[in-house]
């Protein structure tokens, strides 16, 4: 069973920096997509960044230019360097990824990571 297992987030005031990272492991399989999303009370889950195998990637337009993703294909992980963080950013984030396991393709969540940002 393929699990994502992340790391990081926690407490920092605003214009500080975070940095999640997310590891898949847990049978053989090959990575499509890998990215993180976040969800504030009260909110929708939505996409903050994801990165396709070929190293295209997608950004939320509030995030751009502030946060990068990053990935490690030969140990399965995914980072989310986080930057000039604003109050808004608050949220918990989750990283999630599209995997191919013996041609079928799967999505997975991780268990997710509050971020804290105090203005």
């Amino acid at each position: 069973q393929v699990q994502l297992v992340e790391s990081g987030g926690g407490l920092v005031q605003a214009g500080g920096s975070l940095r999640l990272s997310c590891a898949a492991s847990g049978g053989t399989f090959s990575i499509i997509a890998m990215g993180w999303y976040r969800q504030a009370p009260g909110k929708q889950r939505d996409l903050v960044a994801r990165m396709i195998s070929g190293g295209s990637t997608n950004y939320a337009d509030s995030v751009k230019g502030r946060f990068t993703i990053s990935r490690d294909n030969a140990k399965n992980t995914v980072s989310l360097q986080m930057n000039s963080l604003k109050p808004e950013d608050t949220a918990v984030y989750y990283c999630h990824a599209n995997i191919d396991i013996t041609g079928y393709e799967y999505a997975y969540w991780g268990q997710g990571t509050q971020v804290t940002v105090s203005s």
